[in-house]
Order: structure tokens, then C-alpha cells, then sequence
């Protein structure tokens, strides 16, 4: 029993691949199969443990911050602060349950790539033909396989009979691949491996019977599905710098109350345990405790928004990501092209003719130099058409939905589809001209040949295939004997378009012929002539590679596809295809130099997974936020990888939809644009939203600060501190959630991804309204005690005055650098008007409302006191619209 099965077997022949895995074409034995069931595991892939509930929610209070403000709360029940300790764990427990609801999806790539494997298989065992579970297979069995079938396991093909093979959940091949068991080169890449079945791919036309050379984890799905679980997932540019943030923060804050307790208790000679009291305070008010659940909102009204515009987001920071990515990375086909092989020229022997229309819907036109050709009056174009109906196995119907779908092989479907635009009946054409016999397409003959009568004493056989081998049978076209230098010109012009080219040709012959014979196809054909076909680009795809190269982001085309046919395809788009990268080349480099050529390499083709995978990675390596779309199980492992992985929601696998982060329910490459747009408005509420809490708290935490160093009494309290930050996290800054896209915001360029989360700029404007609530907050304070009012009600109007400069600073903070002295500020965002109202009623509350005067300490105010509190936050919102109007005379943005 051979153990070492790193064998390049598609570079052996039949019977030296027999040899090597001990078995022959009668199959193994049933001890025999047991076995090597034994030894190898049976067909499948391991089961990844799922992380426990329980995990999950302490994780989500894995925060520098939290745990400073869990220390904070516990002290505060230590000297007996009950409702301000139980304010502060409420908070804490309310936050963790909403990461626990929103980001607990555990993951689920491996398992998809686990249901990519068949589950029955038909095997030769002991002579004779049995059907089993797929996961008994063993290295040695051979299988059978027929149209429909999925393939159970890695195997090499021993025999085949027109047997072709759907490769491009796994390739990024679009077209069926023919399938032949002599061996292929040693370098051959997975896509020309013409010999092998892998498991996972769909059986499409033919028979074969192959011998597994491979199962479970040791396939190439397999290879994939392990890489899937290998990768770790990348943490975002938000959870990056917040979490960053948050330990500076941190440290900040300790720093801070170490030297304000040394300062007040040696210094100061302040009672200890009001001391303590003021240290609490101060914590309290510098940790902006409500930023995760308000960041978490902000997420998740972007996951909302997209969803309704058909981008599904699977984890939550996502959104964020997509506003910061720097390069997408897309697989070719199904994602920027249709998937659907589509004829776009028809060569005549005198012109050449393009055909609008995409994909199997059966509109469209023929035109010469753009100007519509009338079918009924070109005889040359109306026998090509006819051939192209009739020597053809394909169908494409029209459901009671009103879609058209395609059955049959996508070449065969496109030439159906051509002849349907020109409003050939097959039904018809066939009952005119009934089919006699058939020579079926074979990777032998190149050619698919039929024999047909036309009920009047004529006959005549139709040919397509291969251009080489079909213009070798034809001696003349319709304007004489044949031009071979002029066709073969033409055959290589649409072969550099990335077109593929059939022959089509047709000879008149006796009506006594009742069968169709290899003698037959002989050198007497007249060509009717070629048809160039591709799987055409979308074309909103187009437009949206415009626009997100637009703003600023690059485009990597990755295709299984040929080089040329890559090449095609990306100038359509608009890429850049001055170089092109193979899979060959990108395995004869280093990871050096990989990272060097990627950089100018825009068209990446005959990739396979590892390929992918390294590309993702290199292109990280060199500081790029990488998307990663794709809709096939070759595309899990790079999906899972990339800082963002995007897959297609309708035609793609399940493998590469629970690999990613965000999934097309379209399939359109065109949501992407939309995705990104709506990614960058998140990130900026998400900053809006640190805009306003950063500054709000230090201002608080100031206040505290200041009255311990200036020996004063604390003009707010550490439970009237917690109200303040409260009742504005769930009403101001909540209302910055809700704000829609600033003007140009996706002619700007991406956030690099190693920039801090506090630029320079945003550090002065957080500084500057710092000092402004500071100031404005003392002010109030000294005010009311210079009336001669107690220190509550002067303590009163200081919480009134935090609250309304913090009202005053939402209008302020809605935009980043633009004037705010205009009437759209008020009513552009009705969620922020209502919120605003809702804060202006809290405050009442906690004013008057006498429960809350004996919990807070809070008294009532007089009008005098409102008046010189509104005035003041009136102020400082123009002082902040002045700083705003030179940074706009300056041109620098804040973000």
C-alpha cells in the first residue's frame, strides 16, 4: 500500500498510476478498502470546535477601558456609592450585551467547504459496481462518473468518453474543461490539468471512470477548507485603533489620578476618602464608557443601510473597513464578468459582424460599422445562424417568471442564444430540417458533426469546433476557395481580444446517407465562418471600477483564466494591464519579490488558492487594507484573509459566503462602489462620534481636575458626571449615527492604513473645545456662588451648562471642517432635532423632578441662571465655528 501519496499523478500515465496506488481497473478489494480506510481517514474534513457562548461574552469585555471603569465602579460600591456603582456596572453589562448579540456569529467556512463534498459515489470494487458513502472512499477505489454528478474525491482520470468537467468554483475557469487521460507536464498549473477530477467539481457532459489519488483534507478542496480554518482573522483598522486608543487612554487616565491623589493628599492634605470620591469622579468623566455602544450603533445602522441596498455584512466592523480599504482584490468570473458565455463577433467571409447583447437572454442585434444588418437579406449570416441551431445539443427556455435560462453546455448556450436574435425557431428548424445522426464533440476530433435531410431530396452535414481542425476539412468559403492567411488573421485578432473562436461549416451530400461516419468528415467542407464568444464584463462593473478607482482606490484583477484572455477582459474594465502575473511566475518568486511586482501588477492570472492567499498577503505586507471578493471555494482561503472579504451571494458557494465578512445578494460588483461609499459615511460618524465624546469628556474631566489642583470644591459631582455622559451617549451622540455622506466623500482619498485614530488636527480641535467646556462650566459655577446660591445649586447649573455646551457642540461636530451656520444643520438630520428635544427634556427631569433632585443632588434653577447658561453655549458654538472657518481658510481637512 503505497503511503507517500505527494505524487504528481497527472504527469503519469494510466498504468503507471495504477501501479504506484497498488490497484487496477477492476478495483480494490473489500479487505482491501478497509483497510486503507484505516490508514488514510475516511473522505472528509475535520470539524472545527465552535467557541462557547459563554467565551464569547467575557471576550466582549476584553477592553483596557472597561476594565478601568469596572475598577472604578468597584471602588465606588466600596465606599458605599450604590446608585453610582450601579449605574457604571448597568452600563458595562449593557455594552457587552450588545458585542455579544451583534458580532457572536461563530464561524462557519469550514463546514461549507465540507458540504462542497459529494455524499454517495459509485465504485469498482471486487469486479463489480456499488454505490457507497462518499467519505468511505479510499486512495485506490475507481469511481465512475456520469453527467450531474459532483466529483467524490481528488482522482486521476484511466478513461473517458466526451467528458467534460464545471471547474470554476475551483479554477475560475468558466467554460466546461475537456477531459483526456494522457498525462499533462509536471509544472502544469490546476486549470490544465486535463487528466484529473477534483472533488468538489460538477460533471457537465460525458463519462469517465477515475482512480482516487486523494481524499478528506488531503484534496485541493480540502488544501483549501484547511487553509480556510488556518487563517486567522485579521483584526480592523477600527478594533486596531480603538483598541490602541484605549490602552493609551488607560495609562492616561492612571498617570493622571496617581498624580492628582499624590497632589491632593500630600500637597493639598485633602480627607482621603473625599479624595477618593474626586478620583472616581475624575475617572469617570475622562472614560468615554458609552463610545463602544455608540460606535457598535453606528455599525450597526451602516449594516442596515447596505443590507437594504443588497450588501449583507457578517461581522459587524466590517462596515468600518470598507471605508478605509485601499486595493480590491476580485476574482474575474461571475464577480466582474457574467458568467455566461456570450458571442460578441460574427466573422463572414466578407465582413465581420458585432452582436450586442449579454448572457442567455436573447436580445439583441447584428451590426456592421454599427449599423443594424437585416438577417432575412444576408444569406451568409442567415446559414452560419442555422448551423449554429442546429449542430447543437444546448437549450434555452423561458420560464413562467419570465427568465431565461440556459440547459447544456455555455458554449452551445451562446450559439442557441445568437441564433435566437435573429428570431430562429429551433422547434421549427428542426422539424424543416430533422437531425439523422450525430458525431458528438470529443477532445479527439475537436469537432462536433450532424446529419440532416430536409424533406425534399437533399442532405447535408454541419460541422463546429476547433477553427484549426474545421477549416483543415474546407476547401472553399462563400466567395471561393479559401483565404487561410485572412481567416487566420481574424482568429488571432479575436484570440488577443480573449475571445474564444469556433468554426462553423456545412457540405451538401446524398440523401441515401442515413449515418454519419469519422469517413465522412473529410476535406470537402465549405466554411460558413467563426464566432467569437467571451464571458463579457458587466457592465455596471465597469462603471463601478471608475468610480472606485476614482476615489483612490486599485483594482487586482485575479482569474484562473489565461494570461491573454485576462489581458482582454481587464482593458474592457479600465485596469491597468501593462503587466500581467501568472501563477507560474508568482511560484518561481519569494515573498520579496512578490511584494515588489505586485505593486505594478494589475492582472493576475491562472491563479489558484495559494496564489490568491499570497497575493492577499503581500499586498498587506506593504501596508495595503485589502478587499478580497470572489464567489468559489478557491477564493475561501484569500476571503478569509484579506482585511475585508466580499462574496457573491447568489451564485456563489457557501465555502466563499461564510468565509467573508460581507456578501452581494446581486452578485453585482457594482454594490461594491455602494459598499464602499457607505463604508467611508460609517467611518466618518464613527469619528464624528469620537469628535464629540473626546472632547465633552475631557472637559468634564478638566472641570474635576482643575477645582482638585485649585483647592476648590468640585463644581460636578461623580454620579451627576455619569448622568451627563448617560443622557448624551443615547441621545447626542447616538444622532451622529444617522448622518448621511459629506459632500465629495468618495472623491477623497483613503485613510492610510497605519494613520493614528487622533491625527494632529483632530488632537487641536479636542484640546480646543476642551478648554471651551472648562471654561464655560466655571464660568456658570462661579457665577452661581458669587449670587450667593448653595454649592447643589451652583453644582446644578454646572451639569446644565456641560449639557447644553454639549448640545451646542452636536451642530458644531456634524461637519468635520464645512460651516454649520445654516439652516440645513437643523433639519438635514431630524433624528438629531429629536434627540435633541429628548435631551432638553431629561434635563427638566433631572432639574425638577424631585426623585431625581434627591439621587443627583440637583436643585431647581431660575431664569436668570438659564439665560447666562444659554448665552454662554451659544459662544462657544461660534467660538467653534471660527476655529472650523481657519482650518477651511487653511485647506486642511480634520479627518
Amino acid at each position: 500500500m503505497q503511503k507517500d501519496l505527494n505524487i504528481k499523478f497527472h504527469a503519469l500515465d494510466v498504468e503507471e498510476v495504477l501501479q504506484t496506488l497498488d490497484t487496477s481497473h477492476q478495483g480494490l478489494s473489500a479487505p482491501e478498502a478497509e483497510k486503507r480506510l484505516i490508514h488514510y481517514g475516511g473522505n472528509s474534513l475535520p470539524l472545527k470546535p465552535a467557541t462557547k457562548p459563554w467565551v464569547r461574552f467575557a471576550f466582549q469585555f476584553h477592553n483596557p477601558l472597561i476594565y478601568l471603569l469596572l475598577t472604578a465602579g468597584v471602588i465606588t460600591y466600596l465606599l458605599k456609592d450604590y446608585a453610582d456603582a450601579g449605574v457604571i456596572f448597568t452600563l458595562v453589562l449593557v455594552n457587552a450585551t450588545i458585542g455579544f448579540v451583534q458580532e457572536g456569529k461563530a464561524e462557519k467556512a469550514l463546514e461549507a467547504v465540507r458540504g462542497m463534498l459529494a455524499i454517495r459515489a459509485r465504485v469498482i470494487r471486487d469486479f463489480q459496481h456499488f454505490e457507497i458513502e462518499a467519505s468511505q472512499l479510499v486512495p485506490g477505489d475507481i469511481v465512475l462518473l456520469e453527467p450531474g454528478d459532483r466529483v467524490p474525491a481528488d482522482l486521476r482520470l484511466i478513461w473517458v468518453k466526451n467528458f467534460q468537467i464545471m471547474e470554476a468554483a475551483l479554477t475560475g475557469e468558466s467554460a466546461p474543461i475537456q477531459k483526456k487521460i494522457e498525462p499533462a507536464s509536471k509544472q502544469s498549473t490546476l486549470g490544465d490539468r486535463h487528466c484529473m477530477a477534483y472533488s468538489g467539481t460538477l460533471v457537465s457532459a460525458g463519462h469517465a471512470q477515475g482512480v482516487v489519488i486523494a481524499t478528506g483534507k488531503q484534496t485541493e478542496i480540502g488544501k483549501i477548507g484547511m487553509m480556510v480554518s488556518a487563517v486567522k482573522t485579521l483584526v480592523t483598522p477600527l478594533t486596531r485603533r480603538l483598541d490602541m486608543f484605549s490602552k493609551q487612554m488607560t495609562m492616561f487616565i492612571l498617570l493622571i489620578g496617581i498624580m492628582t491623589f499624590a497632589y491632593g493628599y500630600w500637597l493639598m492634605e485633602m480627607p482621603i476618602l473625599e479624595l477618593f470620591l474626586a478620583i472616581v469622579g475624575l475617572s469617570v468623566a475622562a472614560i468615554p464608557e458609552g463610545l463602544p455602544a455608540v460606535v457598535t450603533i453606528v455599525l450597526a445602522i451602516g449594516t442596515r443601510v447596505m443590507a437594504k441596498n443588497k450588501a449583507v455584512i457578517r461581522r459587524l466592523p466590517a462596515v468600518e473597513t470598507l471605508g478605509s480599504v485601499t486595493v480590491i482584490c476580485t476574482d474575474k468570473t461571475g464577480t466582474l464578468t457574467c458568467n455566461e458565455m456570450t458571442v460578441v463577433n460574427v466573422m463572414l467571409p466578407k465582413t465581420t459582424l458585432s452582436v450586442s447583447g449579454v448572457g442567455y437572454i436573447p436580445e439583441g442585434g447584428f451590426f456592421r460599422d454599427k449599423e443594424a444588418v437585416d438577417v432575412t437579406e444576408d444569406k451568409s449570416l442567415r446559414a452560419i445562424l442555422t448551423c449554429a441551431m442546429l449542430c447543437n445539443d444546448a437549450e434555452i427556455k423561458h420560464d413562467e417568471d419570465g427568465f431565461w435560462h440556459m440547459v447544456g453546455d455555455p458554449t452551445e448556450g451562446a450559439l442557441q442564444t445568437l441564433a435566437h436574435k435573429a428570431e430562429l425557431d429551433a422547434k421549427e428548424l428542426n422539424k424543416r430540417y430533422p437531425r439523422i445522426d450525430e458525431l458528438p464533440f470529443s477532445s479527439e476530433l475537436q469537432l462536433m458533426a450532424t446529419l440532416h435531410h430536409n424533406h425534399h431530396g437533399g442532405a447535408f452535414i454541419l460541422l463546429k469546433g476547433a477553427p484549426e481542425k474545421v477549416l483543415s476539412l474546407c476547401t472553399r468559403d462563400a466567395e471561393g476557395a479559401l483565404n487561410w492567411p485572412s481567416w487566420e488573421r481574424r482568429m488571432a485578432e479575436s484570440a488577443n481580444n480573449g475571445e474564444r473562436v469556433l468554426a462553423l461549416a456545412r457540405c451538401d451530400i446524398t440523401s441515401d446517407n442515413r449515418e454519419l461516419n469519422l469517413d465522412d468528415i473529410s476535406q470537402r467542407f465549405e466554411l460558413l465562418g467563426l464566432v467569437g464568444m467571451i464571458d463579457p464584463p458587466r457592465k455596471e462593473a465597469i462603471k463601478a471600477v471608475a468610480e472606485c478607482q476614482s476615489a483612490g482606490l486599485r483594482i487586482v484583477m485575479i482569474t484562473g483564466d489565461h494570461a491573454v484572455t485576462a489581458t482582454a477582459i481587464s482593458k474592457q474594465l479600465g485596469l491597468s494591464a501593462k503587466r500581467t502575473l501568472t501563477g507560474a511566475m508568482i511560484d518561481s518568486m519569494s515573498d520579496a519579490e512578490l511584494q515588489k511586482e505586485v505593486q505594478s501588477a494589475d492582472v493576475i492570472a491562472r491563479a489558484s488558492p495559494q496564489h490568491k492567499l499570497r497575493l492577499v498577503s503581500a499586498l498587506q505586507a506593504q501596508g495595503e487594507l485589502v478587499a478580497m471578493t470572489g464567489d468559489g471555494v478557491n477564493d475561501a482561503p484569500a476571503i478569509k484573509a484579506a482585511d475585508i472579504g466580499v462574496a457573491m451571494g447568489a451564485k456563489g458557494t457557501d465555502a466563499a459566503r461564510e468565509a467573508a465578512d460581507l456578501v452581494l445578494t446581486d452578485d453585482n460588483f457594482a454594490t461594491i462602489a455602494h459598499a464602499v461609499r457607505e463604508g467611508r459615511v460609517v467611518l466618518d460618524n464613527i469619528k464624528k462620534a469620537l469628535l464629540f465624546m473626546l472632547p465633552t469628556n475631557g472637559g468634564e474631566a478638566g472641570v474635576i481636575l482643575l477645582a482638585i489642583f485649585a483647592g476648590i470644591a468640585l463644581p460636578v459631582t461623580a454620579g451627576q458626571i455619569l448622568w451627563v455622559n448617560m443622557v448624551t451617549a443615547i441621545t447626542l451622540a447616538l444622532a451622529l449615527a444617522f448622518e448621511s455622506a459629506e459632500e465629495g466623500i468618495m472623491k477623497r482619498m483613503p485613510r492610510l492604513p497605519r494613520e493614528p485614530l487622533i491625527t494632529k488636527v483632530l488632537g487641536i480641535r479636542i484640546l480646543y473645545v476642551s478648554l471651551l467646556m472648562i471654561a464655560v462650566t466655571f464660568a456658570v459655577f462661579e457665577q452661581e456662588i458669587a449670587r450667593g446660591h448653595s454649592l447643589a445649586y451652583a453644582r446644578t447649573a454646572a451639569v446644565n451648562m456641560l449639557v447644553v455646551g454639549e448640545l451646542v457642540y452636536l451642530f458644531n461636530v456634524r461637519y468635520f471642517t464645512a460651516s454649520s451656520l445654516n439652516w440645513r444643520v437643523l433639519f438635514s438630520n431630524r433624528v438629531a432635532l429629536v434627540v435633541s428635544i429628548a435631551l432638553i427634556g431629561f434635563q427638566i427631569i433631572f432639574t425638577y423632578f424631585s426623585p431625581m433632585q434627591g439621587l443627583f443632588g440637583s436643585v431647581a434653577l431660575d431664569l436668570t441662571s438659564w439665560i447666562f447658561i444659554i448665552m454662554l453655549g451659544l459662544l462657544k458654538f461660534l467660538a467653534v465655528e471660527a476655529e472650523k472657518a481657519i482650518w477651511r481658510a487653511l485647506k486642511v481637512s480634520v479627518i
